[in-house]
């Protein structure tokens, strides 16, 4: 039996369908940065985040030896006082996997004296 032109058709908008799906999940997944770069989480990486564009939905890796370092999302007071907020998300897997929400992301390590070495960032999303 031989298929008309509209097998052709169907299969030419299901191929696009598909690489509409395909690039729309692409974009959704966002960027991913790895804070401190090769450094990793550490101090004095309070600047790291500056000159790069976040957005939405990029993911940031924390890597860090988790027996001396975590990781606690704070908000602007807790950022600017080191301090950890009742109710503070806190990771310390030392490879943590964080994805930013629009707007001012606040990142410490509240170990003692750590904050106010410069582990610290704060990371605006678009």
């Amino acid at each position: 039996m031989s298929r008309g032109r509209g097998s052709a058709v169907g299969a030419t908008v299901l191929v696009g369908a598909l690489v509409c799906l395909w690039i729309q999940a692409e974009v959704a997944h966002g960027a991913t940065y790895t804070v401190g770069g090769t450094k990793g989480w550490a101090f004095n990486v309070v600047n790291w985040p500056k000159g790069k564009s976040f957005k939405a939905g990029d993911t940031l890796i924390f890597n860090y030896d988790k027996t001396i370092h975590n990781v606690v999302a704070v908000n602007k007071g807790g950022y600017k006082g080191c301090s950890t907020p009742s109710g503070a998300k806190m990771y310390s897997s030392g490879k943590d996997r964080i994805k930013l929400a629009k707007g001012q992301n606040y990142f410490i390590c509240n170990y003692a004296g750590h904050c106010e070495s410069g582990m610290k960032i704060a990371v605006k999303a678009a």
